[in-house]
């Protein structure tokens, strides 16, 4: 997995527009708690990345950030998270333990 490390709110503008051209995946991560050590270690291990470009959010470091992820996106924060943008909505999101990469990867499959 290749992350792109998401570190400055202007980066969410690039994200929301590059989402119009190829799917963008967001990881809220947060380097306190097992269980998004865990979705990570899965997300790690997955080749997620060849169909999608996957930011990585130290939500920990940068919490004005996922705030900001969550009003620009309309979703509700939760630790650990993935939201999977395209043409600049959120189509997919999940937390916790639902975080699956086979999911994201039926997830980010075009829409026929």
């Amino acid at each position: 997995m290749n992350w792109i490390t998401l570190n400055k709110e202007v980066e969410l503008s690039k994200i929301v527009e590059q989402s119009f051209i190829r799917p963008q995946l967001i990881f809220k991560h947060s380097t306190r708690c097992s269980i998004s050590s865990i979705a990570k270690g899965r997300m790690d291990k997955s080749d997620v990345d060849k169909d999608c470009d996957c930011y990585y959010l130290d939500l920990i470091a940068f919490r004005n950030i996922s705030d900001q992820i969550a009003e620009t996106f309309h979703v509700h924060h939760e630790s650990p998270q993935i939201l999977l943008i395209r043409n600049g909505e959120c189509i997919y999101e999940e937390s916790h333990n639902a975080i699956r990469p086979d999911d994201i990867l039926e997830n980010i499959s075009p829409v026929s």
